[in-house]
């Protein structure tokens, strides 16, 4: 299993709209880099959203439930997407604030490669990075 982060602006599309669908195909992905990180999904895969602009939070959990396939909507087969699932909310949203105060986060593309919308976590922060919606 892998781990991710899937950066999404909450005025387009917003947990609450995950939740409400269940299921989503996760698009609008054209950065190279951010397209690799796709491919690499897996069903199974966990993934946090992210909610970008001016709340800049993950809110809530979901799962990866599809491999990739090309996105239907574009003409480019290097353009692909994934199927996503609403797992829950967390139970308090985790800010990019405390994100980057915590020294061992420092690594997460998330801090490093702030512009990236979809951005893998390594196994061994998930734990830590999960642990701090209890804070």
């Amino acid at each position: 299993m892998a781990y991710w982060v899937l950066k999404t602006e909450p005025d387009c599309y917003s947990f609450a709209d995950l939740e409400r669908e269940q299921v989503t195909v996760w698009d609008g992905v054209s950065n190279p880099q951010a397209l690799g990180n796709l491919r690499r999904m897996q069903p199974g895969d966990q993934a946090l959203i992210y909610h970008t602009g001016d709340e800049r939070a993950a809110v809530g959990l979901a799962e990866i439930v599809s491999t990739p396939y090309p996105d239907p909507q574009q003409a480019d087969p290097r353009r692909v997407v994934v199927d996503v699932r609403a797992v829950r909310r967390l139970r308090r949203p985790i800010p990019l604030s405390a994100i980057k105060t915590d020294p061992a986060l420092a690594e997460l593309a998330l801090v490093r490669q702030g512009r990236l919308s979809v951005v893998p976590v390594p196994e061994e922060l998930w734990p830590r990075l999960m642990a701090m919606e209890q804070a």
